[in-house]
């Protein structure tokens, strides 16, 4: 007699688009101070964000993805994780590493193009920001793998855009993750797009979340824009993972506001109906609204928070601009333990122009 199994995924909202509660909230809600510092990192994270791009479309930065959209996942991310935890990131996840203590200047350097951005002052063993697509999920694996080793009550955080969950690194370091029970969450940021592919054509399942399944882990969907609902999977998965219960697969669904980067346009690739549709579920004024209903925030607030946060990222930008740039010889001087002679005249060269001297 053949026996058959269904397998299920879960999906939570707690707040509609105007912030209205659909269901009892989470216990996540009672903690207010954590709920209202939650939305000032949100707001901090979206005014910041503006800045850079202004700064890259003045030639002051290099090509920066916008975070537009994401505040309300990285802000969750970052505020679940412990100290002692390990944050793995990809690159739209600017709301999470200003929670994990990376001042804004460091970010600024790294989008600058400036290595020493990468050298977490406040959180060294968190990993530096990934471009290259769903490679961070091994390296999260690896982390995860030591952590088990040696039997701590820690855990690791890796975030992946939709488009990475069809890329082998992300389906092997899941495959790992299940095998070996380790201590890894999986945050899918399912933002509709993967540059200029849809979520539509990227897979054929009908959630990213669902390809836990295969590797016996637990997958759960989020509302990306509900503070709660993202909140509390985040907490609970992470809470799992110390606990030596193994790894999860949260999809958070979301939708990607900005461009790709500051070098795409996405008016070539989505409607402006499809755009407007999403700015009303925004995150940020969703909760913004509930914290409003519930008179835990005002307009006197908000004026002063809007305020607060342009000072604080205009002297970030002050700091960045003012950083002197590394000798030219940097690009050559950490590749090796030491430079090789077909490398030397180069950088004998190099040196020579920082010095003021002739090529």
């Amino acid at each position: 007699m053949r026996k058959s199994q269904e397998f299920h995924v879960d999906s939570t909202r707690y707040l509609d688009e105007l912030g209205k509660p659909l269901d009892d909230l989470p216990a996540q809600a009672s903690d207010i101070e954590r709920v209202v510092s939650a939305y000032r990192n949100m707001v901090l994270t979206r005014t910041f964000d503006a800045k850079a791009i202004a700064l890259q479309r003045t030639g002051k930065c290099g090509t920066y993805p916008s975070v537009l959209g994401h505040e309300v996942i990285g802000t969750a991310i970052g505020q679940s994780l412990a100290p002692s935890d390990v944050f793995v990131p990809y690159y739209r996840d600017q709301a999470a590493h200003i929670l994990r203590g990376v001042s804004l200047c460091e970010l600024l350097l790294y989008w600058g193009g400036d290595e020493r951005g990468s050298a977490w002052k406040h959180c060294p063993e968190d990993l530096p920001i990934a471009v290259p697509i769903a490679t961070q999920c091994c390296h999260a694996v690896g982390v995860a793998s030591a952590i088990r080793i040696r039997d701590e009550a820690r855990a690791v955080v890796c975030c992946v855009g939709d488009g990475g969950t069809s890329k082998g690194d992300f389906l092997e370091s899941i495959n790992l993750a299940g095998a070996w029970h380790l201590p890894v969450v999986f945050v899918v940021i399912n933002n509709q797009w993967a540059i200029s592919t849809p979520r539509s054509v990227q897979s054929g399942a009908d959630t990213l979340a669902q390809k836990a399944i295969g590797v016996g882990l637990p997958g759960h969907i989020v509302d990306g824009n509900d503070y709660f609902a993202t909140i509390e999977a985040l907490d609970t998965a992470l809470e799992r993972a110390r606990g030596g219960k193994g790894g999860s697969i949260i999809e958070a669904v979301t939708y990607r506001l900005g461009d790709h980067t500051t070098a795409d346009d996405a008016t070539r690739y989505r409607t402006a109906e499809a755009l407007k549709k999403a700015w009303e579920a925004d995150g940020i004024k969703r909760l913004q609204n509930y914290l409003h209903q519930n008179g835990l925030w005002d307009a006197n607030k908000e004026q002063a928070l809007q305020a607060e946060c342009k000072s604080t990222v205009d002297a970030a930008v002050e700091a960045y601009l003012a950083t002197e740039p590394e000798s030219p010889t940097a690009m050559l001087d950490y590749l090796f333990e030491s430079v090789p002679a077909s490398l030397q005249q180069q950088r004998e060269r190099l040196a020579g122009k920082s010095d003021g001297g002739e090529s």
